[in-house]
């Protein structure tokens, strides 16, 4: 507990320093602003997963890899306990 607030007096004070200068302020709030622009503008385009809940009976690769996936775990788990 001690380390940790040792650490946030540390980081607050690094920023303190940092944002003394009004230059330093202007990219933090430019980078702030871009960081919440696209997290507010991102699209369901860059998520990786399109399919799911929703799979394709002909795409006989795609079931395939989805079935060995769960054995893969399984297998660890079963080798783990054993």
């Amino acid at each position: 507990m001690r380390l940790s607030s040792t650490l946030m007096l540390g980081a607050a004070a690094g920023a303190g320093l940092l944002m003394r200068k009004k230059e330093n302020r202007v990219k933090i709030q430019n980078m702030m602003e871009s960081a919440k622009q696209k997290w507010v503008n991102r699209d369901k385009k860059d998520f990786t997963v399109e399919k799911a809940g929703n799979p394709d009976p002909a795409d006989v690769e795609d079931n395939k890899m989805v079935s060995e996936g769960a054995q893969t775990s399984v297998q660890y788990y079963n080798s783990i306990t054993q």
